[in-house]
């Protein structure tokens, strides 16, 4: 931000905010971003989250704010202020109980509600009505992923004109675009656009309606997690359909690597372990390596190399290639612990290692949060080997509590981790280049070796924890985008 310059204004739109309601990645990014954002520019950022039934459950103290009336869905919804959940930022949720007072968030029982399309088109119209219903300035309206896309499609087609919303600029930021939000083209009037918009520089995609495409195309700024996944989703590899758009908009397009919640992830002060340590005093990282070998029920002595994971159990998180190269694995002596859930057939498969091994391999199936915690401190190297990984959070985990990251080289993961092999001075972990069950065991060999050399392993150790992975980088970086977009938007008559 400019010296001197008044902090801009920022409305955050989410589907997700962890802790309330999040099933993966985007809800912690909607959680510390604003808040860090807040922290570091000093101005007003306000966040829009629907009213779900998880919220409810939670309890959290709600005060009525505005009451908004939103196109196509009659008079009187309620916004509600969560005071202090959210502080330095505001937090504003959205309610509507036939769209979102359900179990899940997007779906149950692994299928999605057939009205996501309604259901978030109803969301997305709502903020904007809201932030007039609130009087709430908005220099930057912030977009994030498909299910808010239609934030910036609906302020260009129906607010371009309005004098509270015309110069308000608009950053759409992609947390993965495997997940577009794709319909049948008969469900346009769903929307809430008219038929002008379906066209293939809007939110037409091969006859159909991409939410995804919408907040890409109608965007004025795009931002995703990583600087490697900003390139790679430009090629036909990663682009998932959506590259050549990509492409051409490079000139408006930055990766911005995510941050994480450094007071969670402490291992100085984390309360899930049965021994804090830190860089200058590792002694509490084998008391929590004995704790975590004592409650999986290994049979592996504590100078015994101990591999973690904790992951979606699904194909794009190379958990495969683990299955597939589980015997080369284990032939270098290493003990497996894996906490996750995902694809039946791959739950299957870890449960059907574990008990081919037992003693050397644990799984448990599910998630548990104070379990991935002492994984991350009690395992001498942690697994990532994804066949794509937008910007990954584990590692940086793992980095900071001393657990040594082996990882496949894309995305965040290939720009948190530096090859030890590569770098020696300034090495933190491991990495392999193809998503192939060798490589993969190549890499851990490589690891393997290192941990046996105690000197080299400290200093791995010690490079992994002096990281500085906390959101203020990540927030001076979008507050960089907001003021420059702010700047471009002030020949616009208010």
């Amino acid at each position: 931000m400019k010296p001197g310059a008044a902090p801009p204004s920022v409305v955050f739109a989410s589907a997700e905010l962890a802790p309330l309601a999040a099933t993966g990645g985007l809800g912690d990014v909607s959680r510390a971003l604003p808040r860090a954002l807040a922290g570091a520019l000093g101005g007003r950022v306000s966040v829009f989250l629907p009213l779900y039934q998880a919220v409810r459950r939670r309890g959290v103290e709600l005060e009525h704010a505005a009451t908004v009336d939103v196109p196509g869905h009659g008079p009187g919804f309620r916004v509600w202020r969560a005071a202090g959940v959210l502080d330095p930022a505001a937090l504003y949720l959205v309610e509507h109980d036939p769209f979102f007072d359900r179990p899940g968030l997007y779906g149950e029982r692994g299928g999605d509600y057939d009205d996501n399309l309604e259901r978030f088109a109803f969301f997305s119209r709502a903020v904007l009505e809201a932030i007039l219903a609130l009087d709430l300035p908005a220099d930057v309206v912030h977009a994030n992923d498909w299910h808010t896309a239609l934030v910036p499609a609906h302020l260009r087609w129906f607010f371009a004109g309005h004098p509270r919303l015309r110069a308000a600029a608009t950053v759409f930021t992609i947390h993965n675009l495997a997940f577009q939000g794709r319909f049948a083209a008969e469900r346009l009037p769903s929307t809430g656009l008219p038929p002008a918009a379906f066209h293939m520089d809007g939110i037409e995609y091969y006859g159909r309606i991409n939410l995804m495409k919408a907040g890409i195309a109608y965007s004025r700024a795009i931002t995703t997690v990583s600087p490697r996944y900003a390139a790679e989703i430009c090629t036909p590899e990663l682009g998932e359909g959506l590259d050549g758009l990509l492409r051409a908009r490079a000139a408006d397009l930055r990766g911005i690597l995510n941050g994480i919640d450094t007071e969670a992830w402490n291992p100085s002060i984390d309360r899930h372990l049965p021994a804090r340590y830190a860089a200058g005093a590792l002694g509490g990282k084998r008391i929590c390596k004995h704790g975590l070998v004592a409650e999986l029920g290994l049979g592996i002595s504590l100078d015994t190399p101990l591999v973690g994971m904790v992951t979606r159990l699904t194909l794009q998180k190379g958990c495969d290639l683990v299955l597939g190269a589980a015997a080369e694995l284990l032939r270098q002596g290493v003990g497996l612990a894996v906490l996750g859930s995902g694809d039946p057939w791959l739950e299957e498969g870890f449960r059907n290692l574990a008990g081919a091994h037992p003693g050397r391999v644990a799984v448990r199936i599910g998630y548990d949060e104070s379990l991935s915690h002492r994984i991350e401190a009690g395992a001498d190297l942690f697994l990532m080997p994804s066949r794509y990984e937008p910007c990954g959070l584990n590692q940086m985990y793992s980095l900071r509590y001393g657990t040594v990251p082996v990882v496949r080289a894309t995305g965040g993961l290939d720009d948190t981790v530096r090859d030890a092999d590569e770098d020696p001075r300034r090495g933190n972990g491991f990495k392999f280049r193809e998503p192939r069950g060798d490589e993969l065991a190549a890499a851990l060999r490589r690891a393997v070796r290192a941990y046996h050399e105690p000197a080299r392993w400290e200093r791995l150790q010690q490079t992994g924890m002096a990281e500085d992975f906390s959101w203020s980088l990540s927030a001076r970086r979008y507050a960089e985008i907001y003021d420059r977009l702010r700047e471009d938007r002030r020949g616009v008559p208010s």
